[in-house]
């Protein structure tokens, strides 16, 4: 299958700079996969499951947050705020933060405005969850 060269950057560190087949990731609009040929594009990173799949065809999940997908002129950049491969997410910490969220969300009122920040970290601590399991 062709490759197009991937990047992934978070303000951290380089998650992964290579060549790769696809890149299945969550806009705010919904999931998209980038293969390469791709048209230049460009969309907001919403909160969900990421996969890459590289040159040799070895695919690996992620959990993704945040940031902004570019593809320009045959290369994608994926500029996360977090970025974390299945195998590095700490599903202890991960199930504390959901336990966190959930109960800042039950005290709040739907139209209080820290409504919004708790369901993000709840949505985030889930996909961490699911991602690793």
């Amino acid at each position: 299958m062709a490759t197009f060269h991937l990047q992934v950057v978070t303000p951290d560190h380089m998650v992964f700079d290579g060549e790769a087949e696809r890149i299945l990731l969550r806009t705010v609009n919904g999931d998209v996969c980038i293969l390469a040929h791709h048209i230049d594009f460009a969309a907001p990173l919403g909160i969900g499951e990421a996969r890459v799949t590289d040159a040799e065809g070895n695919t690996r999940t992620a959990a993704c947050a945040g940031g902004l997908l570019s593809v320009q002129n045959g290369e994608a950049r994926v500029i996360a705020t977090t970025f974390e491969w299945s195998d590095e997410i700490d599903l202890a910490r991960a199930e504390r933060a959901q336990q966190i969220a959930q109960e800042k969300l039950n005290s709040l009122k739907h139209d209080d405005r820290s409504y919004a920040f708790a369901e993000a970290k709840l949505k985030r601590a889930l996909t961490r969850i699911r991602v690793k399991e």
